[in-house]
This record gives C-alpha cells, sequence and structure tokens, in this order.
C-alpha cells in the first residue's frame, strides 16, 4: 500500500509541476521577450508582474464558455481536452532523474513518438468542429505541417537509437554516462530540435495560427478554459520537446555529483527553453510554401543522410 500511494504522489507532483511549469512559462517568456526587444515585459501585476498568471487564468475563468451555434458542439468540446491529454501522457515517459518518472516503458520512445502523432488530431476536431474558413485553414496547414515534420523528428532519432540499442528511455540516457549523444548525433539534434519546434508551433514555424492571415487559426472560435487548454497544451508540449532533447542528447539526468541529478535535468532543459524563447524573439516567419519546402527538400534528405552515415560508422 505505501509503495502505491508512493507511486500516486509521483504522478500527480510531476503533472502538476509540468502543468503549473507551462503556466509559468507563459510569464517567463513574456518577460524575457521585453528584456530582448527593449521594451516593457508584465511588470504591472505582483513583484515583476508574477501575478499576471494569475490575473489571465482569472480572466479566462470568468470568460464566458461559448459555443458557436453553428459549430459541431460534441466534437468542438472534446478537441481542446485531446490536445492537452496527449502532450500530457507524452511526459508520462520522460525520466527525471532516478527514480523520478511516471513509468519505465521498454518502448517509451515509440509511446512519445505515438502521443506526439495524436496532437494532429486535436487540431483537426478543433478546425472542422469550428465551421470557421479561417479555423479550417489553420487546421489544413496545422496537419500538413505536423504529419512532415513527424517523419524528419523520427528519423533524427533512430540514430540515437542505433548507438544504445534501445527504445527505452532511461537505458538511453545511461548510455551516455560515457559521452552525451550530441555529439556524434549533432546533425539528430539539430533535425530534432526543429521538428520540435515545428510541432509546437512555435514561432517561426506558427504558421497554422499566423494572425496576419488566419485570425487565430485552428482555434479561432474558442474562448474561456477551452482556449486555455489549447494556450497551455503548446506550452507544455515546449517543456516537452525541451526535456525530449534533454535525455536523447543531452545526457538526461547525469552530472558532475556536485549538484544533485534532478537539478541537471532541470538546467538543461530550462536552457533549451529559453533557447526556443530567444528564437521566437530573433527569427522572422517564413512563408507556408517556404516551411513546407525546408521539411521536405533539406530536412529530409539531411536525416536520411545521417541515417545512412551513422550505420555506416556502426558497421564499421
Amino acid at each position: 500500500m505505501s509503495e502505491l500511494v508512493s507511486n500516486l504522489l509521483n504522478v500527480v507532483l510531476i503533472l502538476v509541476s509540468v502543468v503549473f511549469g507551462a503556466a509559468l512559462l507563459t510569464w517567463v517568456e513574456r518577460r524575457l521577450l521585453g528584456i530582448w526587444q527593449d521594451r516593457y515585459g508584465p511588470n504591472r501585476v505582483g513583484p515583476f508582474g508574477t501575478l499576471q498568471i494569475v490575473a489571465d487564468m482569472i480572466k479566462l475563468l470568468m470568460k464566458q464558455d461559448w459555443v458557436p451555434p453553428f459549430a459541431d458542439r460534441l466534437v468542438f468540446i472534446i478537441a481542446p481536452a485531446v490536445a492537452m491529454f496527449v502532450v500530457v501522457a507524452a511526459f508520462a515517459v520522460i525520466p527525471m532523474a532516478p527514480g523520478v518518472g511516471v513509468v519505465d516503458l521498454n518502448i517509451g520512445l515509440l509511446f512519445f513518438l505515438a502521443m506526439t502523432s495524436l496532437g494532429v488530431y486535436a487540431v483537426m476536431f478543433g478546425a472542422y468542429a469550428s465551421d470557421n474558413k479561417y479555423a479550417m485553414l489553420g487546421g489544413l496547414r496545422a496537419a500538413a505541417q505536423m504529419v512532415s515534420y513527424e517523419v524528419f523528428m523520427g528519423l533524427s532519432l533512430m540514430g540515437v537509437v542505433m548507438l544504445a540499442g534501445t527504445f527505452n528511455l532511461r537505458e538511453l540516457v545511461l548510455a551516455q554516462a560515457d559521452g552525451w549523444f550530441i555529439g556524434p548525433q549533432i546533425v539528430g539534434f539539430f533535425i530534432f530540435f526543429l521538428a520540435g519546434i515545428a510541432e509546437s508551433h512555435r514561432t517561426p514555424f506558427d504558421l497554422p495560427e499566423a494572425e496576419h492571415e488566419l485570425t487565430a487559426g485552428f482555434h479561432t472560435e474558442y474562448s474561456g478554459m477551452k482556449f486555455a487548454m489549447f494556450f497551455i497544451g503548446e506550452y507544455v508540449s515546449v517543456l516537452m520537446t525541451a526535456a525530449m532533447i534533454t535525455v536523447l542528447f543531452l545526457g538526461g539526468w547525469l552530472g558532475p555529483g556536485w549538484l544533485p541529478p534532478l537539478a541537471w535535468f532541470l538546467l538543461k532543459t530550462i536552457a533549451l527553453v529559453l533557447l526556443m524563447i530567444l528564437i521566437r524573439g530573433s527569427l522572422p516567419r517564413p512563408r507556408y510554401d517556404q516551411l513546407m519546402a525546408f521539411g521536405w527538400k533539406f530536412m529530409l534528405p539531411l536525416s536520411l543522410l545521417n541515417l545512412l552515415v551513422t550505420g555506416a560508422l556502426i558497421l564499421i
């Protein structure tokens, strides 16, 4: 019984921390963008604007939970729940430290890829159910973008799997005891990082939500807590991408003994999240056709070449 209670507490603490971390990230991003762009970020509500998160939450809770009369009501309601569920479920297999994690699966990496692939259904559900032309265009863009970049994301990880000989994420971390995989798999790291940004709909790959063209894309008709679930889900996706890069390429919790393993994992993950925020504040948004051409004409050949070279080196 005590082991069951301990496991349940572990699960609850990790999932609550993930959602709270995603909410905190909304403030961190606005604050850092304000500093980097020489303008004010949140600075009115609470010390350094830290209570802006609470203000945003109250605003979303008090907004009218409206469903358009022309929408497919059931699918419209399900879509944001699916978006939130798949990214939180993907976190279940990420090992943060020895003994810290929800579940240890032998096929943890495949489970992660499966959950991220299901995210496209949430986008398509929301776009279809809204019966709005801007939402539908955003949904079509998102579906094409996510399906395309999942191909490169999966291929970029095969080099890591070949080096470690396992799909178990804990074993992948332990396999980096003699050296992080970012060295021999620098090309795989580059591809996975860009594919992760595209999967999360982050700038400059946020074409499915491009406000200058599509109002808000697939979630144009959403408000209140349904919009919040899409919104927080994207920030959880950012944390998930950074955490997976840490596990697969940066040695996970491994580091010098003067800090606990969990601290090393968090430091590496936070550094990657800050890099994603810096990219948002510095790079322009490409055209949609340029984004898709970059994926199929550059990232696909590069990921296949990386796979071929890795296999040849292992054989040699």
